[in-house]
């Protein structure tokens, strides 16, 4: 398998996963229904977020279209940019981990853009795929599906605390899916190996220029 091959199975993959997951939590799961997977540090809790990922939002209905625009345009310049890096012979460690980050923001792209066409709300029922009457939000205007939920610590602030004394404390709790998590595995991998090639390539091209 070459590299270009690759890097298109392994978007392919996680858009598979991602969007059958999504599809499958937007038609079984009420907004807010949540199920434990393993005991209480793993759940699959329904959420919808407007705007970025991991629960953040961004300036209501015009930032909700600028920023599907911008990972639309986004997303396409990084695959663009990835076939140039094949064809010089990057590694295949660095071709997977920019793929991940390429299926991450398509992954979101598409319930930004089409989840409000082809589903009903989820308030209070599940929401129906394809209703007659047509979906809850118009082009570009739906909201991503979020459901992993990793409550790893749940306490309280000690009482002497100066900030939150005797509160509820709760380590970790975004709401976030697979193409959030494949977005950041792809940036952390990046950063922590190949972040020497992209500055050896950098300075590479400075002394190119410099002759």
């Amino acid at each position: 398998m070459s590299k270009k091959q690759l890097a298109i199975l392994v978007i392919l993959l996680v858009l598979i996963f991602d969007q059958v997951l999504k599809i499958w939590i937007k038609t079984h799961f009420y907004l807010g229904d949540e199920i434990r997977v393993i005991g209480n540090w793993f759940l699959l809790h329904f959420v919808e977020n407007k705007g970025m990922a991991f629960g953040f939002e961004f300036a209501g209905k015009l930032g909700k279209v600028v920023l599907t625009l911008f990972r639309i345009i986004a997303a396409t310049a990084i695959f663009w940019y990835l076939m140039k890096l094949i064809k010089k012979g990057i590694p295949t460690g660095l071709v997977i981990s920019v793929a991940l980050i390429i299926a991450g923001a398509f992954g979101n792209v598409i319930d930004s853009a089409f989840y409000g066409l082809i589903f009903t709300d989820s308030y209070g029922r599940v929401a129906e795929i394809f209703p007659a009457g047509g979906g809850y939000a118009s082009f570009l205007h739906g909201s991503v599906v979020d459901m992993l939920f990793f409550p790893i610590i749940k306490s309280t602030w000690p009482v002497w605390s100066p900030i939150n004394a005797g509160e509820p404390f709760l380590f970790f709790s975004p709401v976030f899916n697979i193409a959030d998590s494949a977005i950041s595995v792809g940036i952390c991998v990046i950063l922590i190996f190949y972040r020497k090639y992209f500055a050896d390539d950098e300075n590479k091209i400075i002394e190119e220029k410099a002759e």
